[in-house]
């Protein structure tokens, strides 16, 4: 089951049009910075995003803070949205669970399939911030000193630098993991994927703005996108960790529940189209 759902994933020419445009948005700043040379003041903009004007290997990280945000889970809302309720919106869901496949088993391989997308678009992302990066920014810092530079001001080697980056890449993973264990309990309790990704947008956007009202303050280190951008804390030295397995925990405590969630609605669902 979980190998046909990924076939349909890769094959899939929306798959390749979504990821496309998630990376169309980096790859034209990184155009922009090279052109204008006009990069935001170190502190301002997305993350790293100053740093990049004279380290262009760094661009990955520049290009993960741009699409987290708002693109990527928006693009993982609306893939586990479509799981559950578009087969039921297709008149599919039925007579998939006629033949021999449990609905553990199904939700798992929906589960599998929208991580695999995730993963494939932050690959490809990462993939292609760094070698426009490194074409059109240049790594002068790397070739100079033989070490990228971290947050702190201090040289990062090229192991220390691939390693961290893999850490960061794999807390996004997490945290839009979270993101499709709300999407997906979404989607078995609604029959429309529309509504299912909307829900989870509304989630995200609500966690986004409350972050931002004083008033929310006792909720906020409980909100689902608090902690998103704490892998900026994997590049500084030394690694301040707090935050970053605070983040870990919370978002290991969304999927827990939603996935539990998910899979305690699905399995009593009364499935009739």
């Amino acid at each position: 089951m979980i190998a046909v759902e990924l076939t349909k994933l890769v094959r899939s020419r929306r798959t390749w049009v979504t990821i496309l445009l998630i990376d169309a948005l980096p790859t034209l700043v990184a155009v922009l910075l090279a052109v204008t040379e006009l990069g935001p003041r170190p502190g301002t903009g997305p993350a790293f995003l100053s740093a990049v004007m004279t380290d262009g290997t760094l661009f990955p990280l520049a290009a993960l803070a741009i699409v987290l945000p708002l693109f990527l889970p928006l693009a993982v809302a609306i893939t586990a949205g479509e799981a559950i309720a578009g087969e039921a919106q297709q008149g599919t869901l039925r007579y998939m669970l006629v033949r021999p496949v449990g609905r553990t088993r199904l939700l798992v391989a929906k589960l599998v399939s929208v991580m695999a997308f995730a993963a494939l678009t932050i690959a490809v992302v990462a993939v292609t911030a760094y070698v426009v990066g490194a074409a059109l920014l240049g790594d002068e810092t790397v070739t100079a000193t033989g070490a990228a530079t971290s947050v702190s001001g201090s040289a990062l080697t090229t192991p220390e630098l691939v390693v961290r980056t893999l850490g960061a890449l794999g807390y996004a993973m997490l945290c839009m993991l979270g993101v499709a264990a709300i999407a997906l309990f979404l989607s078995t309790a609604v029959s429309s994927p529309l509504g299912a990704a909307l829900g989870t947008m509304a989630v995200l956007v609500a966690s986004t703005l409350l972050l931002t009202i004083d008033a929310a303050h006792a909720l906020q280190p409980y909100l689902p996108t608090r902690y998103w951008l704490a892998f900026v804390d994997l590049f500084r030295d030394p690694i301040l960790w707090r935050d970053v397995l605070r983040g870990v925990l919370l978002q290991v405590a969304y999927v827990l529940v939603f996935l539990a969630a998910a899979w305690a609605n699905f399995a009593t669902k009364d499935v009739t189209d």
